[in-house]
Parts: C-alpha cells; structure tokens; sequence
C-alpha cells in the first residue's frame, strides 16, 4: 500500500455535538440517533473531552463541548480517588466508584485538559480533580496505561508536579514490556486498545527522560505492527476476541479503537523520534478509517464525523456510537499532523 500524503482535511464534531445531552455525551446510537436510554459513560466522555480540547481549530462549540465534559469528569472522580463510570440519563450515578479502565480513561481526559486547554480557569479545575485522581493507582493494565498518558500530559505542563510524576512512574512499572518468546507481544493474546501500552511507554518514558522506555514502547509498537499490518500493507486488526500467537486475518468484528490507538502510538513516536516512517505508519492507521481494510468498507462519514461502531465481514455496523466516533476523530487528528509532518 502506498499512503497518500497530502493534507487531511479535519473532521466536522456535527456527530458529537448531536450525540451530546446535557451531562456528557450518550454512550449508544442507533444508526445516527443516541440512545437516550442507555445514558452516559466516564470512559466516552473522557475521550470526548480528549478529542474536543487538543482540537487545534477551536470553535465556539468546542468549547461549550469542553465543559459539558469536564463538569461530568469532575463528578465522577470521588473525593477518594475513584471513579464512576455509569451515569443514568437523568444524571444519576448507576455505579459504584473504582479504579478500573473508567478511572485511567479519566485521568487521561483531564490530564489532556491540563495541558491544552486556554482557559487557565478550566485548566485548575481539571488539575483539581486529576490530583483526587492521582491519589489512587489501577492494577490494571490498560487502566495504568491510560492514565499514563494523563500524567505524561500533566507534567508537560507543570513538569515539577510531584503527584503526576510519581502517578506515572506507578503507572508505567505496571505496564508488561518484555515480548513473549512465541511473537512479539508481551501478552499472551491482543485484547483491546493494544497499542496504549506502546504510547504510554513512549510518552511517559519521554517525560521521564528514561531513553530506555521510550525504545521498549517503540520496540513493542513496531512488533504490534508487523502483527496487525496485512501483507499487502493495510492494517489489519484484532476482532472482538483478540488475537494469539500464529491467528491469521482477518479477523472480526474489529474495532475502531483498535486503529485510533495505533494512530496515536504513532504520532507519540513520530514526536519524540522525528522520523518520517512514523508519519506513515500514523496515516496507514487512518487509511484504516477511510476504507484501507479488511473489507474494503469506509468506516467514517467525512460530512459529520460519525464513526461507524465495527468492521464486518464486506461491510460495517452502521450505529454510530460515541467511541467510534470519537476514534476517528482522534486518529484524524493524528493524520493531520503527521501529514504536516511529511508534506
């Protein structure tokens, strides 16, 4: 495959702004319409907020968008630490508090908060409830690599911060980096979100200044790509139950997270490394979204930025629902810098 580097355009937030109520954005669509009933999750709004603040056209909208999700952000971090996750439709919390996923995907919408958004009012209500945040750790992998991300944004920032950086330095030693001897990957099957473990092993090693992190995050990033990229060169990804040692493609349904985390793995490394592959390997990920797949099927409306919900055997869920959408928002805006990059 030969990627195309010329410029992206950005994608239009219609989509978002329309799966937005008046707490966050609703986790479900059926088709284009949000699934009202199903309310609200930290983990989308947290990307949510994510996507709409390192948005480098800010608009009027965005930003109205930015504070819906930070007021549901700081409701869910509990005065402990931990995090709801379930929020009823009427705003109502259907959950109790953790340090699961929800917890690492909010610790990193708010550590994106910190670090780009212009309001410096927003910017201490977001760091006031990182540090309620940063007060806990997760066990869990994907947890710990998300709010990896959230530390390493907080400490570009405020690089002197102490609660980010020993978040981060706890986040990171839970993070596996060592390739199992039967493929390159240091777990014994692809889960999901995979390459968040390159990113926040490229991100948080470059906060740290430890150059041997960085090249563990690179290493496994390479080696996640040599898996997941066909052999005539377009990615393709894990399905819904993973991917072992030896499992050939395609597999399905896959998951546009799935490429939007690769795509940000990628531009992590293209910013710290500079090299141009990365650049590519970055637009590679959004070819992905743009029809460069298993099944040949375009997976985001480029007139409203939907994301369409799975990739399918010939074709695609046609729900558009706030994680998909707002992976190919995200990998959009990795495309566009890395197409800057090259161009």
């Amino acid at each position: 495959m030969t990627v195309v580097e010329t410029a992206i355009a950005p994608l239009p937030y219609s989509h978002v702004a329309a799966m937005t109520g008046s707490h966050g954005i609703y986790e479900h669509a059926d088709h284009r319409a949000p699934r009202i009933g199903h309310g609200y999750c930290t983990d989308d709004v947290a990307r949510a907020l994510t996507a709409v603040v390192r948005e480098p056209e800010r608009t009027a909208e965005l930003v109205g968008l930015a504070g819906v999700y930070l007021a549901f952000l700081e409701r869910a971090v509990t005065a402990n630490g931990a995090v709801h996750n379930r929020m009823s439709p009427a705003g109502d919390w259907t959950d109790q508090p953790s340090t699961d996923d929800w917890w690492g995907r909010a610790v990193a919408g708010l550590g994106a908060m910190v670090r780009y958004a212009p309001s410096a009012g927003d910017r201490a209500r977001a760091l006031r409830a990182f540090l309620r945040a940063a007060g806990r750790s997760s066990a869990d992998v994907r947890a710990s690599a998300f709010a990896a991300v959230g530390a390493a944004d907080v400490l570009a920032a405020l690089p002197h911060l102490a609660a980010a950086r020993l978040l981060l330095v706890d986040c990171l030693a839970r993070i596996p980096r060592h390739p199992l001897a039967d493929w390159g990957w240091p777990e014994p099957r692809l889960r999901y979100a995979n390459a968040a473990l390159c990113r926040a092993l490229i991100v948080g090693g470059d906060a740290l200044g430890e150059d041997g992190t960085v090249a563990d995050g690179i290493a496994l990033l390479t080696a996640l790509l040599a898996i997941e990229t066909s052999p005539s060169g377009h990615l393709s990804l894990a399905g819904t139950d993973g991917r072992g040692a030896g499992e050939p493609g395609p597999l399905w349904d896959q998951q546009p997270i799935e490429a939007a985390a690769l795509a940000d793995a990628c531009v992590a490394a293209l910013a710290v490394t500079g090299e141009a592959h990365w650049a590519r390997e970055t637009l590679r990920a959004w070819a992905w979204f743009t029809g460069d797949n298993d099944a040949g099927t375009v997976m985001v409306d480029l007139a409203t930025g939907a994301g369409y919900d799975g990739l399918e055997p010939g074709g695609r869920n046609e729900n558009c629902g706030a994680e998909s959408t707002l992976a190919a928002i995200s990998a959009n805006q990795d495309a566009r810098l890395a197409a800057r990059r090259l161009a």
